[in-house]
């Protein structure tokens, strides 16, 4: 279903069902939660990365699953949507940075996987779809990720027309950060982690909350006083303290990993 490691600060979360192209089912959005909660209680995981196995990101819902589903209830149909959208929510809030590997396509619920994650790199081999209304469905529990994303105009775009996004015209509009060879994608991702692990652990979280924070409100007196208590804060902070004496004496941090 999924398989989880963990090795020097780094958690890496793989989609295991290549067979039915890592689509969703019931199981599997529970195991991605516990994942998830596990990476997200584990102070000593610093940054995590969520692949795939096979030649395809994720599909979207599993066909089998969906037809399970068709003689739901209002009420059965509230639950299971209720779980999908926990999965995105634990995963959009998880404490630490989140990349995305992306090798295939990413369908759906796949783009919601994607759009959760604060760094995507893609394969020139990637293709994107929001395509439920070809299926008369509509891409509602995703869709709070997706706009913060891509923006509202462009997720109009692409999720009424139900077009495949190629992985240059995801970059162009802020799905994908960056495009790398298919060959090299892996190997990119890990080392993009690495670079992550050798940061200030408590910097980066609160970098990541600092700007969710930034982005959802106004830029007022509020938001100005606000971000100085917080660098004020940081600064004296032991973490901070202990990188400003490391850069100015030329020695690596204590926090950092680097053999």
């Amino acid at each position: 279903m999924i398989i989880t490691t963990q090795s020097k600060g780094i958690a890496t979360v793989t989609l295991s069902r290549a067979d039915v192209k890592n689509a969703f089912n019931d199981q599997m959005i529970e195991s991605l939660i516990s994942a998830f909660e596990n990476i997200t209680n584990d102070e000593s995981v610093r940054v995590a990365i969520i692949r795939a196995e096979g030649d395809c990101f994720c599909a979207g819902a599993d066909l089998n699953w969906m037809k399970s589903m068709a003689d739901y209830s209002l009420e059965q149909n509230e639950a299971d949507s209720a779980r999908l959208a926990r999965l995105f929510e634990v995963m959009h809030t998880l404490p630490i940075p989140l990349i995305a590997e992306v090798q295939g396509a990413a369908f759906g619920g796949g783009v919601g996987l994607v759009a959760c994650c604060d760094i995507v790199v893609a394969s020139p081999l990637s293709k994107f779809c929001l395509s439920e209304v070809r299926l008369g469905l509509v891409p509602a529990t995703i869709s709070p990720y997706v706009v913060a994303a891509m923006g509202a105009r462009q997720a109009k775009r692409w999720a009424l027309t139900a077009e495949i996004i190629d992985s240059i015209r995801a970059h162009q509009i802020g799905l994908v950060h960056e495009i790398v060879k298919h060959e090299d994608l892996s190997a990119y991702v890990d080392n993009l982690a690495r670079k992550i692990t050798k940061n200030g652990p408590q910097a980066v979280r609160t970098t990541k909350r600092l700007i969710d924070y930034v982005n959802d409100n106004a830029l007022d007196q509020y938001l100005i006083e606000d971000t100085t208590q917080i660098i004020a804060k940081v600064r004296v902070s032991d973490e901070g303290q202990e990188g400003m004496r490391a850069f100015f004496e030329q020695r690596k941090p204590s926090w950092s990993n680097n053999k």
